[in-house]
């Protein structure tokens, strides 16, 4: 799988994440709420630099991708930490 690909499809499954936690806010503790604001923050950089990445995919840097790949790991464990937290 090229890094493209592999940025892609880790960027698909961290939508599908998010979405599904933004449904079940509604009901959550202000404490959870506040952990989401810093988790959207988070996918905001997440977004820019995998634009940024996939964008100049040509001249694209390895450093590039393990920032973007290191930011996306870190918000797959953020949302897996708020999925415990809001069950």
């Amino acid at each position: 799988m090229s890094w493209k690909e592999d940025l892609r499809k880790l960027s698909d499954n961290l939508k599908q994440q998010r979405d599904e936690l933004k449904l079940q806010l509604h009901l959550a503790k202000q404490d959870v709420r506040d952990e989401w604001d810093d988790m959207e923050e988070y996918w905001d950089r997440f977004r820019h630099k995998m634009d940024q990445v996939l964008h100049d995919a040509s001249d694209a840097t390895d450093e590039a991708y393990r920032t973007a790949h290191t930011i996306g790991e870190d918000l797959k464990s953020g949302y897996r930490r708020l999925r415990e937290r809001l069950k």
